[in-house]
Protein backbone atom coordinates (compact mmCIF):
# COMPACT_ATOMS: atom_id res chain seq x y z
CA UNK A 1 0.00 0.00 0.00
CA UNK A 2 1.61 3.27 -0.69
CA UNK A 3 1.68 6.50 1.15
CA UNK A 4 0.93 8.45 -1.85
CA UNK A 5 -2.17 10.38 -1.20
CA UNK A 6 -4.47 10.96 -4.11
CA UNK A 7 -4.66 14.47 -4.67
CA UNK A 8 -0.49 13.91 -5.14
CA UNK A 9 -1.17 10.55 -7.19
CA UNK A 10 -1.82 11.94 -10.51
CA UNK A 11 -0.05 14.61 -11.90
CA UNK A 12 -2.02 18.26 -12.92
CA UNK A 13 -2.14 17.60 -16.53
CA UNK A 14 -4.63 14.28 -15.81
CA UNK A 15 -6.67 15.08 -13.08
CA UNK A 16 -10.02 14.43 -11.96
CA UNK A 17 -12.22 17.14 -10.70
CA UNK A 18 -16.15 16.62 -9.68
CA UNK A 19 -18.52 19.43 -10.32
CA UNK A 20 -21.50 19.92 -8.51
CA UNK A 21 -23.90 21.31 -10.43
CA UNK A 22 -26.34 22.71 -8.36
CA UNK A 23 -30.01 23.28 -9.51
CA UNK A 24 -31.77 24.66 -6.36
CA UNK A 25 -30.09 25.52 -3.33
CA UNK A 26 -33.59 25.67 -1.45
CA UNK A 27 -34.73 21.99 -2.36
CA UNK A 28 -30.98 21.04 -1.98
CA UNK A 29 -31.36 19.94 -5.66
CA UNK A 30 -27.57 18.61 -6.72
CA UNK A 31 -25.70 16.43 -9.34
CA UNK A 32 -22.66 15.53 -9.48
CA UNK A 33 -20.22 15.30 -12.81
CA UNK A 34 -16.97 13.87 -12.76
CA UNK A 35 -14.46 15.23 -15.16
CA UNK A 36 -11.17 13.40 -15.93
CA UNK A 37 -8.04 13.89 -17.48
CA UNK A 38 -8.54 17.63 -16.40
CA UNK A 39 -5.15 19.26 -17.73
CA UNK A 40 -5.06 21.96 -14.61
CA UNK A 41 -2.01 23.56 -16.08
CA UNK A 42 -3.47 24.75 -19.01
CA UNK A 43 -6.82 24.51 -17.75
CA UNK A 44 -9.05 28.23 -17.38
CA UNK A 45 -12.11 29.06 -14.85
CA UNK A 46 -14.28 29.56 -18.54
CA UNK A 47 -12.75 26.32 -20.03
CA UNK A 48 -14.10 24.37 -17.22
CA UNK A 49 -17.83 26.56 -16.76
CA UNK A 50 -17.73 25.48 -20.90
CA UNK A 51 -16.75 22.09 -20.22
CA UNK A 52 -19.69 21.63 -17.14
CA UNK A 53 -22.03 23.55 -19.21
CA UNK A 54 -21.55 21.57 -22.67
CA UNK A 55 -22.19 18.06 -20.31
CA UNK A 56 -25.07 19.83 -18.90
CA UNK A 57 -26.53 20.43 -22.03
CA UNK A 58 -25.82 17.56 -24.04
CA UNK A 59 -25.41 13.93 -21.87
CA UNK A 60 -28.36 12.19 -20.93
CA UNK A 61 -29.75 12.87 -17.60
CA UNK A 62 -29.07 15.92 -17.29
CA UNK A 63 -32.53 17.40 -19.10
CA UNK A 64 -33.55 18.93 -15.59
CA UNK A 65 -30.84 20.92 -14.72
CA UNK A 66 -30.81 22.05 -18.85
CA UNK A 67 -33.21 25.13 -17.55
CA UNK A 68 -30.61 26.98 -14.48
CA UNK A 69 -28.60 29.59 -15.65
CA UNK A 70 -24.91 28.39 -14.40
CA UNK A 71 -22.52 31.10 -14.39
CA UNK A 72 -20.04 30.64 -11.15
CA UNK A 73 -18.49 28.47 -9.54
CA UNK A 74 -16.82 27.92 -6.19
CA UNK A 75 -14.58 25.62 -4.23
CA UNK A 76 -16.51 23.10 -2.60
CA UNK A 77 -13.36 20.75 -1.24
CA UNK A 78 -9.82 19.88 -1.97
CA UNK A 79 -8.56 16.32 -1.07
CA UNK A 80 -7.26 15.11 2.37
CA UNK A 81 -7.46 17.76 4.79
CA UNK A 82 -8.07 21.43 2.64
CA UNK A 83 -12.23 20.64 2.91
CA UNK A 84 -13.26 23.93 2.05
CA UNK A 85 -16.62 23.43 4.57
CA UNK A 86 -14.81 21.79 6.96
CA UNK A 87 -12.50 23.73 9.67
CA UNK A 88 -11.10 22.10 12.99
CA UNK A 89 -11.97 24.49 15.67
CA UNK A 90 -10.46 24.08 19.04
CA UNK A 91 -12.92 24.91 22.55
CA UNK A 92 -11.34 24.58 25.61
CA UNK A 93 -9.63 20.92 25.35
CA UNK A 94 -11.79 19.67 22.49
CA UNK A 95 -10.86 19.89 18.69
CA UNK A 96 -14.01 18.81 16.95
CA UNK A 97 -15.16 19.30 13.43
CA UNK A 98 -17.09 22.07 12.41
CA UNK A 99 -18.94 21.77 8.93
CA UNK A 100 -21.28 24.45 7.56
CA UNK A 101 -25.03 22.50 8.39
CA UNK A 102 -25.77 24.18 4.68
CA UNK A 103 -24.98 21.00 2.86
CA UNK A 104 -25.95 22.41 -0.77
CA UNK A 105 -23.10 24.38 -0.67
CA UNK A 106 -20.67 26.59 1.91
CA UNK A 107 -22.31 29.76 2.76
CA UNK A 108 -18.77 31.37 4.32
CA UNK A 109 -15.59 32.11 2.40
CA UNK A 110 -17.23 33.82 -0.51
CA UNK A 111 -13.42 34.24 -1.57
CA UNK A 112 -13.52 31.01 -2.98
CA UNK A 113 -15.93 31.94 -5.76
CA UNK A 114 -14.01 31.87 -8.96
CA UNK A 115 -14.51 35.21 -10.21
CA UNK A 116 -11.47 35.43 -12.98
CA UNK A 117 -12.12 33.20 -16.03
CA UNK A 118 -9.22 33.68 -17.49
CA UNK A 119 -7.10 32.08 -14.29
CA UNK A 120 -6.01 28.34 -14.66
CA UNK A 121 -7.07 25.85 -12.51
CA UNK A 122 -3.70 25.02 -11.48
CA UNK A 123 -3.20 28.65 -10.26
CA UNK A 124 -6.60 28.56 -8.07
CA UNK A 125 -5.17 25.93 -6.26
CA UNK A 126 -6.82 22.86 -7.80
CA UNK A 127 -5.11 19.69 -7.42
CA UNK A 128 -6.57 15.83 -7.97
CA UNK A 129 -10.06 15.33 -6.72
CA UNK A 130 -11.00 18.85 -6.39
CA UNK A 131 -14.91 19.16 -5.79
CA UNK A 132 -16.36 22.61 -7.42
CA UNK A 133 -19.95 23.97 -7.12
CA UNK A 134 -21.81 25.52 -10.41
CA UNK A 135 -24.63 27.50 -9.64
CA UNK A 136 -26.11 30.76 -10.42
CA UNK A 137 -25.01 33.54 -8.63
CA UNK A 138 -28.44 35.62 -8.45
CA UNK A 139 -30.16 32.39 -6.94
CA UNK A 140 -26.88 31.92 -4.62
CA UNK A 141 -27.39 35.23 -3.18
CA UNK A 142 -31.37 35.26 -2.80
CA UNK A 143 -30.12 31.74 -1.05
CA UNK A 144 -27.31 33.36 1.66
CA UNK A 145 -30.46 36.09 2.63
CA UNK A 146 -32.20 33.16 4.11
CA UNK A 147 -30.94 29.77 3.56
CA UNK A 148 -34.59 28.01 5.53
CA UNK A 149 -36.80 28.42 2.51
CA UNK A 150 -37.81 25.16 1.08
CA UNK A 151 -36.51 22.72 4.21
CA UNK A 152 -39.49 20.89 5.98
CA UNK A 153 -39.20 22.06 9.36
CA UNK A 154 -41.81 19.48 11.08
CA UNK A 155 -43.16 17.42 8.61
CA UNK A 156 -41.75 14.37 11.00
CA UNK A 157 -43.37 15.39 13.68
CA UNK A 158 -46.60 15.86 11.73
CA UNK A 159 -45.69 12.36 10.91
CA UNK A 160 -45.50 11.08 14.38
CA UNK A 161 -48.50 12.14 15.18
CA UNK A 162 -50.87 11.65 12.60
CA UNK A 163 -49.49 7.50 13.07
CA UNK A 164 -49.82 7.94 16.92
CA UNK A 165 -53.63 9.53 15.80
CA UNK A 166 -54.22 6.56 13.45
CA UNK A 167 -52.99 3.60 16.11
CA UNK A 168 -55.91 4.98 18.85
Amino acid sequence: MSDLLTNESRPKTSATLTVRIIKSFQYRTERSLVLHNIDLEHTTVADLKYTAHNAVQNQPGWKPYRTVALDTLKLYTKAHGAKACRILLFQSSNAYPSQTTNLIINLDHDDWILDEDNKTLADCGFENETEVSFFNRELYEQFKLDPTVGRPTSSWSHSLILVQTSWD
